[in-house]
């Protein structure tokens, strides 16, 4: 089942369960965000799907229609966008440790010694899957922001002025809500482009927390249920209409390091990130990025993330943003 949120013409809300076509939605009765269908779900003790399935109607929406009217919402949101966090991990991927240690090369040179990047992937190989019940090795893990952060399908990317370069990262990304008692719930799964600065990341490798703190695309579809073991994608850049890269990343546990479990432990295990009622979205990392292609994006250009699994592509557009200059503080 695949989940779309997003307005009408007079500006509410709703939810449509993606057609058998894939181009149309079955608006659902009474549900004006997933966020409340989740909590619905919690408190009747079953599965969003389930409810999902009573809540449908027979009635269809044009899902292209919705898309090019910039009517889609991301998968999940909160009134609150300060109680959305939203994290992620790297090199869980084959693609992913390679692309990092490419970029160690072109900054360091051949001759350097293995970049901290491997060796962090090579333990995610030794024990990220420790097998059901029991606790792995520790993951990477990094801060990208709150809810303000999320950029809807179909919106700008904004590149701010002191970025010195943003580049995308395909992305499957865990989307969960925390229940009453603090016991986090997985809703489903969503496609991400997790859009980071990797010229600043290459500098200095403890710079990779600034490199993260940008804006970054979920959606359009919400996958509930089972992520399948192979997920199997392309992602483009597109300049002026014309593909200018292009490369089909491969994503699920079947081609991951570590496990999701083994992910969404290290997460959950802090309280601060149980806190009851908040929603989180977790990047499981990227498998390739044309960064490491060599590839200069610039504003105006389009990314596009696709995988048969999530059924529409992920598009944003690169747009500059005017530069704030100095940023002062004022004593009170």
């Amino acid at each position: 089942m695949r989940l779309v949120q997003y307005r009408m013409p007079d500006g509410s809300r709703r939810v449509g369960r993606v057609s058998g076509d894939g181009n149309h939605l079955h608006p659902l009765d009474k549900t004006g965000s997933v966020l409340e269908l989740a909590e619905a779900a919690i408190a009747e003790g079953t599965s969003i799907a389930a409810l999902a399935e009573t809540r449908m109607s027979t009635a269809t929406v044009d899902y292209d229609e919705l898309l090019r009217d910039g009517r889609v919402l991301a998968p999940v949101d909160h009134p609150e966008p300060a109680r959305f966090l939203v994290t992620g991990t790297g090199l869980t991927h084959t693609g992913s440790a390679a692309a990092r240690n490419q970029m160690h090369v072109l900054t360091h040179g051949d001759g350097a010694e293995e970049s901290d990047s491997l060796k962090i992937f090579r333990m995610g190989l030794e024990g990220g899957k420790p097998g059901a019940g029991k606790i792995g090795i520790q993951p990477e893990w990094f801060f990208k922001g709150v809810g303000t952060c999320v950029v809807p399908p179909g919106a700008p990317l904004p590149m701010p002025a002191f970025a010195k370069a943003g580049a995308e990262e395909a992305e499957v990304v865990g989307l969960y809500l925390n229940g009453p008692d603090g016991h986090p719930y997985r809703i489903g799964y969503a496609l991400g482009n997790e859009y980071s600065d990797h010229v600043t990341e290459g500098e200095n490798y403890l710079y990779l927390a600034h490199s993260k703190l940008r804006s970054c695309s979920i959606g359009p579809e919400l996958l509930v249920g089972d992520l399948p073991e192979e997920v199997r994608g392309h992602s483009r850049i597109l300049r002026d209409g014309i593909v200018i890269w292009e490369q089909e990343f491969l994503s699920g546990e079947a081609h991951m390091s570590h496990s999701i479990a083994n992910l969404e432990h290290f997460h959950f295990r802090y309280p601060m990130h149980r806190r009851a009622g908040d929603l989180h979205a977790y990047f499981f990392g990227a498998a390739v990025m044309s960064y490491a292609s060599g590839i200069k994006t610039a504003p105006g250009d389009e990314y596009e993330i696709q995988a048969q699994a999530f059924g529409k592509p992920l598009r944003n557009r690169m747009v500059s943003v005017p530069d704030e200059g100095l940023v002062t503080v004022t004593q009170l």
